[in-house]
């Protein structure tokens, strides 16, 4: 990467942590998209920087000692996981290279059915969904998280209409999403890809996560939630789009 190419790079993650902070979702998809639609770097490399930026925010929120957890429902979603990640990098694998176009337009696909799911939620449930939900949660979360390592939107989707306590619905978040980012990790560094050059860039990553995180949480929580999530939904859906036409057009010749 060129110097410019560099500062492109901690750019789009400034602007994908800050709309993260604010709308509380996004900065995998985000980033991916932004890089991607810039040429900055590859879309597997920049997966991997998320996956380490997600165990970053790991050890950021509880340090070494994890909190207290409803294992009963975690366990499912960890089990059905760790399939979905070996799944979806199965696929990263297969549709790399020379049907890159195929994965730009599955990413374009993926960013836009994720905002709408996202920006409309669902109604709040009564009384908590199975461990079968859950499994199904976690399964498809896995595999985005192979994919392109964005986890996030299913268990969003699954927990927020749960009857269960705001901080028990982020803990869980946040040690599902560490989990898959662990998963991905330890399988990306069986096959050789966890370069030096990745974890450097990683480590110039974090720094703008961590500052970006701390001005916006300190000077940037007045707005509108609803209003913020629509905005960052409507950011990711021209992301998307611009991913996906280009990749379609290509497929059309």
């Amino acid at each position: 990467m060129t110097l410019l190419e560099h500062v492109f790079f901690l750019l789009c993650v400034a602007l994908a942590a800050g709309a993260q902070t604010l709308s509380g979702f996004a900065f995998g998809l985000l980033l991916l998209s932004l890089t991607s639609l810039l040429d900055i770097a590859p879309m597997q490399d920049v997966a991997i920087v998320i996956s380490m930026m997600t165990l970053a925010n790991f050890l950021t929120v509880f340090g070494w000692r994890w909190p207290d957890l409803d294992w009963k429902r975690l366990m499912p979603v960890l089990g059905s996981s760790l399939v979905g990640v070996t799944g979806g990098l199965w696929l990263l694998h297969t549709l790399s290279g020379s049907m890159n176009v195929l994965l730009r337009i599955l990413l374009g696909l993926t960013i836009i059915v994720c905002a709408f799911i996202l920006v409309h939620g669902g109604a709040m449930r009564k009384t908590v969904s199975g461990p079968g939900a859950f499994a199904s949660a976690g399964l498809v979360s896995g595999v985005l998280s192979g994919l392109f390592s964005a986890s996030g939107p299913p268990l969003v989707y699954l927990l927020y209409r749960q009857p269960l306590p705001l901080p028990t619905v982020r803990n869980f978040l946040v040690i599902a999403l560490a989990c898959n980012a662990f998963f991905r990790l330890v399988m990306v560094a069986g096959t050789g890809e966890l370069t030096w050059g990745i974890m450097a860039l990683s480590l110039e990553a974090l720094p703008v996560v961590v500052g970006v995180t701390w001005l916006v949480r300190r000077y940037g929580m007045g707005r509108s939630v609803e209003a913020i999530r629509r905005l960052v939904c409507v950011l990711l859906v021209l992301s998307g789009l611009s991913l996906l036409v280009p990749g379609l057009a290509t497929l059309a010749r």
